[in-house]
């Protein structure tokens, strides 16, 4: 039989729910006793572990399978692995004869959360066996009523960004002005440095701390909620007759290991809730035929006026697996901050380049601002480089294509823009309408074999192998406007070299520097010599 004090599998998968964890092998009929949770690291033997959960990251199935028969032996009770679309069948026969719970992990879930996320539930399962009149996973103001029942104060429950996520309205419980400006703005108010003492305080202990009362307000009890080491927010109970008691301390530390499932599970379902709007936003971008389907979706009007951003990470030096974590947490922000300012729209990542569709401001700069304001706090937060180029705003969502490509333009054209790139750099389709024109007709040219390769790419070559000085001479008499005067003081030759230099030029290459037109392609060929490759 089950200690009422260890945790059951199938309470704990009940808990976090079906998004998170899905069972690749059926839970056997008795119960599954759960004592923790480890990481498999490949450098280190693995640890003998009674009936804990293993997180096989960055496992693939082929080493997974030799990975269920060492942990079944080792003692473990489950097995959670990220399949990424690969096979499992195998790998789920030889957990069966095992005897292993196999579970797979949604790959859009960093491994880091889902750890702690388990790590909470088997602490709240431990401590409180849900029942019928407990409040549901996810429910914060009845988790809220619960605890300012159970502790017999009025209770606000926080995140670390002092937002009130949700608060008890239990009858009886007296409140201060603070909690009833914090209801109304769903923000603790604006106080005194007492305010960020207490907050700290909370962060540096694993207890719950008692707060005298601050000029206008009432005494409280608080404490920290965490998941493993991160904060991921704060209960605070207002002790209006000063008569909480060191059970009242208790119960209230008690219940924020309950919170802290509440709390991850909400963030898990938000999280959710955005990768979905991030699909048909994807689809959307991918597609604009598709408007009909995906607006009503997304809860947009098909005609509301619209620009497309793109932001991306510009650390060429990064490896990829640096460079894609980077990407994903750059999603996360840009998505974070467009949901603050517009409500619903969200964001896509696209092949390492994250977009966001932004409706019609009320100033023609309000999108620019924004745009850089989020590349910014990126940049502040990542520590990277961040790029970021705004489209051009357009009629409706069936003229999204059109303001992507603009945006994609503008990336690039800061990407190729010579010189030391800058930590943060934001434009628009207009700020840099000649660098993205350039950047297109490069990507045209580069696409046309058929060109004569003597523009440019043989002129190039015969200056390698020969140790001749062609192009360079070539491409500063164009950019003087054929001036021979301006081209010698540019490459502090003399005139009569110039002009030496232009007529071999004109015999070995066959160009004739006298044609406009002949002038305009050797130009931008030679000028967008190296993005043409």
């Amino acid at each position: 039989m089950l200690d009422p004090e260890v945790p059951d599998l199938g309470q704990v998968l009940d808990a976090l729910g079906s998004s998170l964890l899905r069972p690749l092998t059926a839970l056997p009929e008795r119960p599954v006793p759960v004592s923790g949770v480890l990481i498999f690291e490949r450098r280190t033997p693995l640890p003998p572990a009674h009936d804990a959960i293993l997180l096989a990251v960055g496992v693939g199935t082929a080493e997974a399978l030799e990975l269920v028969g060492s942990a079944a032996e080792a003692g473990y009770a489950c097995l959670v692995v990220k399949s990424f679309g690969e096979p499992v069948t195998e790998l789920t026969e030889a957990a069966l004869r095992s005897g292993l719970v196999l579970l797979a992990a949604d790959e859009a879930v960093a491994w880091h959360h889902l750890d702690a996320m388990l790590s909470s539930a088997l602490a709240s399962a431990a401590r409180f066996a849900q029942g019928p009149g407990d409040p549901a996973i996810g429910d914060l103001f009845a988790l809220a009523n619960a605890i300012a029942g159970m502790v017999g104060g009025a209770t606000a429950i926080e995140d670390p960004h002092r937002r009130i996520l949700a608060y008890s309205t239990l009858p009886g419980h007296g409140i201060d002005e603070g909690r009833r400006q914090g209801i109304l703005g769903l923000q603790v108010p604006d106080a005194p440095d007492h305010y960020d003492e207490q907050y700290r305080t909370l962060a540096q202990v694993r207890r719950t701390c008692r707060f005298p009362a601050l000029p206008g307000g009432l005494p409280r009890l608080g404490v920290a909620v965490r998941a493993g080491s991160e904060v991921l927010g704060s209960i605070w109970v207002v002790d209006a007759e000063n008569r909480l008691d060191e059970a009242s301390e208790q119960a209230l530390f008690d219940a924020a290991d309950i919170t802290a499932l509440h709390l991850l599970a909400a963030r898990a379902a938000v999280d959710a809730v955005r990768r979905r709007r991030a699909d048909l936003l994807r689809r959307l971008l991918t597609d604009p035929s598709s408007v009909t389907a995906v607006a009503p979706r997304l809860g947009l009007d098909p005609d509301v006026p619209v620009a497309v951003a793109a932001f991306a990470v510009a650390s060429s030096d990064a490896d990829e697996v640096v460079a894609a974590h980077a990407a994903t947490r750059l999603a996360d922000l840009v998505s974070l901050h467009c949901e603050a300012h517009y409500g619903r729209p969200g964001c896509a990542l696209i092949d390492g380049t994250v977009y966001a569709l932004l409706p019609g401001g009320p100033s023609p700069n309000a999108h620019r601002e924004l745009v850089a304001d989020i590349a910014r706090r990126a940049h502040g937060a990542l520590r990277v480089r961040i790029q970021a180029g705004l489209g051009s705003l357009v009629t409706g969502l069936r003229s999204i294509a059109s303001s992507r490509a603009d945006a994609d333009l503008v990336l690039r054209a800061l990407t190729e823009r010579p010189g030391d790139p800058e930590p943060c750099q934001v434009a628009t389709i207009d700020e840099m309408w000649a660098g993205a024109a350039l950047s297109e007709l490069a990507r045209i040219l580069a696409a046309h074999e058929a060109l004569p390769r003597r523009l440019g790419p043989a002129i190039r070559a015969h200056d390698l192998e020969h140790g001749t000085t062609y192009a360079s001479t070539i491409r500063s008499y164009l950019d003087a406007n054929s001036d021979i005067a301006a081209a010698s003081t540019r490459l502090s030759v003399h005139a009569n070299t110039i002009r030496y230099r232009l007529s071999r030029a004109e015999e070995i290459f066959g160009v004739d520097l006298a044609d406009p037109d002949e002038r305009l392609v050797l130009w931008l060929r030679l000028r967008l010599g190296d993005q043409l490759g």
